[in-house]
């Protein structure tokens, strides 16, 4: 038990998932986990651990932004032994050809800050995801048809963004979409020699407009959850 995590030894798999949503987190166990027991409450930010073809898994929520998720992050590579953490969440697309419903594999992301950025100096450090949990994601995808993008995304301190510029040089330099938690992740996991990835689900559209309708959501994460799950045990 930690101080934000309410789980006993033993009770937190060495693969997790980490959807920012708490109750994203009971949907993903209650629909792709056997024998789901939730092995955290604290705060709210709901834990859950069961099996997936065979294979002990633990879905976390994290929480929203990077200074909720480095806590529960590192809680679990120290106190709790995860070795594979794989974020599953919801991204806004910044390049024409991202289209909603696609997923994203974040190959690198960028940010202005993050709670490990001081650390650093004057390094502006490039924190990168884990090679083979990122080809073994692309796999999964092919071969279930889901329309995927492999590339750079921006991982962002604010929701209600008011640096137009910013986002214009982000997708003048390619960058596939916006969330708010991968740079911190990739870059603890980098420090504790542990594997990380983001798959993100495009759910709306910085340059359209477009967004989902929060009912059409679900069948789209599933897709997500399932890439991950798969990249996890490949």
């Amino acid at each position: 038990m930690t101080v934000h995590i309410g789980a006993k030894p033993g009770e937190i798999a060495e693969t997790v998932l980490l959807p920012g949503d708490p109750y994203r987190a009971k949907w993903a166990a209650e629909t792709f986990l056997t024998d789901a027991t939730c092995v955290n409450e604290t705060r709210g930010m709901l834990g859950f651990t069961g099996a997936w073809n065979g294979n002990r898994v633990t879905i976390q929520g994290s929480g929203m932004g990077m200074p909720s998720l480095s806590i529960y992050v590192n809680e679990l590579i120290r106190d709790y032994g995860a070795r594979t953490l794989i974020r599953i969440g919801s991204c806004g697309g910044m390049q024409p050809e991202v289209k909603l419903r696609d997923v994203i594999l974040a190959m690198t992301a960028s940010t202005v800050s993050s709670p490990s950025a001081t650390i650093f100096r004057e390094v502006n450090f490039a924190p990168s995801a884990n090679w083979q949990l990122l080809a073994a994601a692309e796999r999964a995808a092919r071969a279930k048809a889901v329309p995927i993008h492999v590339g750079g995304i921006y991982s962002s301190d604010t929701f209600y963004d008011e640096r137009p510029d910013l986002t214009e040089q982000m997708t003048r330099h390619g960058i596939l979409g916006v969330e708010m938690e991968a740079a911190e992740l990739y870059t603890l996991a980098l420090r504790h020699g542990v594997r990380a990835l983001a798959v993100l689900t495009v759910s709306d559209h910085l340059q359209t407009h477009e967004a989902l309708p929060s009912d059409q959501r679900e069948k789209s994460f599933g897709d997500m959850v399932e890439i991950a799950l798969t990249a996890a045990f490949s």
